[in-house]
């Protein structure tokens, strides 16, 4: 059993944190402070240390030094990229946002352990280019292939392009490029295009100067320039303005960046990392994607299957999901039923891995007086639809749906399934509506909203685009 050190000086924080990682099978200590983290334990003894970055005393930073080899993953309130950043420049492992949720916790601290202990025993041994991504499930000859494909092209400095349907694991093959690099001991920062509005997108990528425009009151380092050395992972490229197209075609060919409102460029050491669900070659013969960007990142592209082009794997995953969950919520082992497997077998899982994720999760929430898992609990008829892809929120029949209004949005009529009345609804308020405010009113995330626009053809109109700039 692993042993985790947990250093928080709030006490229900850190009661919950102790109680989350225990049901997760986790020997925890607790302390309040460095100063009696280092008094009472000895913490080189530990596999993982979690700790705020704010402390009576010393800042929990200091526990990088003090632990060793002992990995320590940083918590903050502040969740600014800066505080981030310069906690994991000084060698923190990660860092986690608080208030956090349950489940990026848990894969957070699976993940660092994990890591740890891969790296153990590569000082040993020396692994097999066969061997599975961390975080990823799968025997399957497609699998097998793009596992070779991953440790092949990792150890290089090559741009890559990973493509993928949603949910297929884009994030978790780009981190396994970058922790399998020679470049593993400097960040990977993570942009995702499609979440930032296009009047931000530059000056997050690329920072400003003071007076570069209204607002910009003091020097920022944007994402690139914070990727120095490491990896820059940019989720869904194609929704990148031309603009900014243009700005990182620089950084690319030229190995510079220029800050808005600045003259001077600076030298920066960047590997690209970029994934999309969409046919980057037909935007850019579309004029949507500049043609000699796609030809510059289309150097190593990697295909990741959906996960109905994995049979052999699919049943796996869910038993793997299953065991976690279980898990995570305190409950027995349970098991699924033939008439489960069925169902998993012939569903088609448009949303992938993460729906496969939200389903089993839902089962072992509403699973009572069995040890088994019927088909009835997974809820993946083509009738039904998560609400929120993103957030494993419950199920809805499309006619309770329109009875619901959910956040005070207008009923809709009983006859419509979920797909009509999420497309009517956004038609019809887009033109007055910000992003964020029609993600509320449905009950999503913003993230979430783009995904189902993309799915079903609806595309962002200029008013819609300008009212979230406002906003």
């Amino acid at each position: 059993m692993s042993k985790i050190l947990i250093v928080e000086d709030e006490t229900i924080i850190r009661n919950a944190l102790r109680k989350l990682l225990e049901r997760n099978q986790y020997e925890v200590s607790e302390a309040p402070s460095v100063k009696e983290a280092t008094s009472k334990f000895q913490l080189k003894e530990f596999d993982l240390i979690v700790s705020d970055l704010r402390l009576p005393g010393a800042p929990g930073t200091d526990l990088i030094k003090l632990a060793g080899d002992t990995p320590v993953l940083i918590m903050t309130s502040y969740a600014s990229l800066r505080s981030a950043v310069d906690s994991m420049r000084m060698g923190a492992v990660d860092y986690i946002a608080k208030p956090f949720d349950h489940d990026e916790m848990v894969n957070a601290v699976k993940r660092v352990i994990g890591k740890a202990k891969a790296a153990n025993k590569a000082a040993v041994g020396t692994i097999a280019a066969s061997t599975a991504i961390a975080g990823m499930i799968g025997a399957s000859d497609v699998m097998q292939d793009l596992y070779n494909r991953i440790h092949k092209v990792a150890p290089t400095n090559a741009t890559v392009l990973i493509h993928g349907e949603t949910g297929t694991g884009k994030e978790l093959v780009a981190r396994a490029l970058h922790e399998e690099s020679n470049r593993n001991n400097h960040l990977m920062i993570s942009v995702n295009c499609a979440a930032i509005p296009d009047t931000l997108i530059e000056s997050e990528l690329f920072g400003y100067e003071k007076g570069a425009f209204t607002g910009a009151a003091t020097n920022r380092e944007g994402l690139v320039a914070a990727a120095d050395g490491g990896t820059l992972f940019l989720d869904e490229i194609g929704e990148l303005p031309l603009e900014a197209q243009a700005r990182l075609l620089r950084v690319l060919q030229e190995g510079e960046v220029r800050p808005l409102g600045s003259v001077e460029s600076r030298k920066v050491d960047v590997r690209l990392v970029a994934a999309t669900h969409r046919d980057l070659r037909k935007l850019s013969k579309e004029g949507k994607f500049r043609e000699d960007l796609y030809f510059r990142i289309n150097v190593v592209q990697l295909e990741l299957p959906p996960l109905r082009e994995r049979e052999r794997d699919i049943i796996n995953i869910a038993e793997s999901l299953l065991q976690r969950y279980c898990a995570q919520f305190g409950k027995a082992q349970l098991k699924l039923s033939s008439g489960a497997m069925d169902a998993i077998m012939s569903y088609n899982w448009p949303g992938n891995v993460r729906e496969l994720e939200n389903a089993m999760q839902r089962a072992v929430i509403l699973c009572e007086d069995s040890n088994e898992i019927g088909e009835h609990l997974l809820s993946i008829d083509t009738d039904y639809q998560d609400l929120d892809d993103n957030t494993g929120s419950s199920v809805f029949e499309p006619a309770r749906l329109a009875n619901r209004s959910p956040g005070g949005a207008p009923a809709a009529s009983e006859d419509l399934s979920l797909e009509d009345y999420f497309q009517r609804f956004v038609l019809e308020h887009q033109d007055s509506m910000s992003e964020t405010e029609l993600a509320r009113k449905l009950g999503v995330s913003r993230k979430c909203l783009w995904e189902r626009r993309q799915r079903l053809g609806i595309p962002r109109t200029k008013s819609t685009a300008a009212l979230s700039s406002v906003k």
